[in-house]
């Protein structure tokens, strides 16, 4: 099976909007310059079904509001508690 990975930015303004997509060695480097700059990854590969039919620069659809909002909340959950 093929790896596919869609990378999305959000500015805290406006819906987030897809900066990066790919499938095999692509999508391998969106996940490895992710983790090199210590962004979460969520692993879903439904929601990566249809982000990837987005276009790059492309706004999510509205109806992805509250998975996305979900997601970024629990990634900053998580980056934000220590585990010492």
């Amino acid at each position: 099976m093929t790896k596919k990975a869609v990378a999305l930015h959000y500015d805290y303004q406006n819906a987030p909007v897809v900066t990066a997509k790919g499938s095999g060695f692509v999508a391998e480097r969106i996940m490895q310059v992710a983790e090199e700059n210590g962004v979460l990854l969520h692993k879903s590969p439904e929601l990566v079904e249809v982000l990837g039919s987005l276009e790059l620069g492309d706004e999510i659809p509205e109806a992805l509001y509250l998975t996305i909002a979900e997601i970024i909340a629990f990634s900053h959950r998580i980056k934000n508690t220590s585990f010492s």
